[in-house]
């Protein structure tokens, strides 16, 4: 079974970010695309659905206000994690970012008066799924832009 991947233009689309982003994350190997890099001029690259995954993430944290320095950070710590991020909670105070396993661990990171916000990367998970669905039930029919196999085009 062949892994499916999304192409540049249909990646922007769905993460809701600009082709200059998402360049310039590859780049500097904040989110390398995993199925397929370029390889020069002319060449497409192919992200999976994990890396849309993650990729929606950083977005997410940059919406709520955390420099994109720290979110470096933080995706070299949840690499190093043996296991995907899938039931974690990030929860951050806009200059640090935590990975919350319990309740409880928010409430002491609350009880200092700061101000969280938490990112559920299993909702995020779901919500990336109904927005990819929804794309391809909208362009079916069109060849252009929807997802390839690896070996493809």
């Amino acid at each position: 079974m062949t892994e499916h991947g999304y192409r540049v233009p249909e990646v922007t689309k769905i993460i809701g970010i600009s082709y200059r982003q998402l360049d310039y994350w590859a780049r500097t190997g904040l989110v390398r695309p995993s199925i397929q890099d370029a390889r020069g001029s002319g060449s497409q690259r192919l992200y999976s659905f994990q890396d849309l995954a993650t990729l929606k993430l950083i977005k997410r944290m940059l919406d709520s206000g955390v420099s994109l320095q720290r979110i470096r950070e933080a995706m070299g710590t949840l690499k190093a994690l043996k296991e995907p991020p899938l039931g974690t909670t990030l929860v951050s105070d806009g200059s640090r970012i935590y990975a919350v396993e319990s309740p409880e661990a928010i409430v002491d990171l609350v009880k200092g008066g700061q101000a969280v916000f938490a990112i559920a990367v299993d909702r995020l998970w779901t919500d990336l799924q109904g927005s990819i669905e929804q794309g391809s039930t909208a362009k079916s029919g069109h060849k252009k832009g929807r997802a390839v196999s690896a070996g493809g085009a």
